[in-house]
Order: structure tokens, then C-alpha cells, then sequence
């Protein structure tokens, strides 16, 4: 079974940054990686490789979500979306 690490942040995001440069920065690491938040009543988690999945997901400033990482390199994917979406 692969190894699973979870974590819930709080979004804080400057104007400069985008989602793209977050899934790009991600892009050579083995993990899949996913986030999750409550949105209009319903928990929905997409995989950060999913461009669609992200506008879905509507990220803001002061939301809570939790940030999922699954495989062999685990830590340091959640580590590097932690440190981007804080």
C-alpha cells in the first residue's frame, strides 16, 4: 500500500501567484497529489494535476482545505503545495 500523508492548511495566496506555477513546480515528483474542500454544501477533492479540477475547486484566500499526498515521495509533494498555498 502506498504511503499516505494529510494535512489541512489555510489558503494565502499572494496576486502574483497562479495555480499553474503550483501544478508546474509539482510536475517531478512521483506522488499524486490532492486537494480538498467543502464547496456549495459538498466536499470536493481533485487531483492537482487536473487544470479543470482546480478552477472547479475556486481556491480563496482564508479558505481551509486539505492537501493529500499519496506515493513514494509523499512528504516533500505535501511540503511543496503547503508552501506554495501558504
Amino acid at each position: 500500500m502506498p504511503k499516505t500523508i494529510t494535512k489541512q492548511i489555510t489558503i494565502n495566496l499572494s496576486e502574483e501567484q497562479t495555480i499553474v506555477e503550483l501544478s508546474k513546480s509539482v510536475q517531478s515528483l512521483r506522488s499524486d497529489i490532492y486537494l480538498k474542500k467543502f464547496l456549495n454544501g459538498n466536499m470536493i477533492e481533485i487531483n492537482l494535476n487536473s487544470f479543470l479540477g482546480l478552477i472547479t475547486l475556486q481556491l480563496k484566500n482564508n479558505e481551509r482545505i486539505t492537501v493529500r499526498a499519496v506515493g513514494d515521495d509523499c512528504e516533500d509533494a505535501l511540503n511543496r503545495v503547503v508552501e506554495f498555498l501558504t
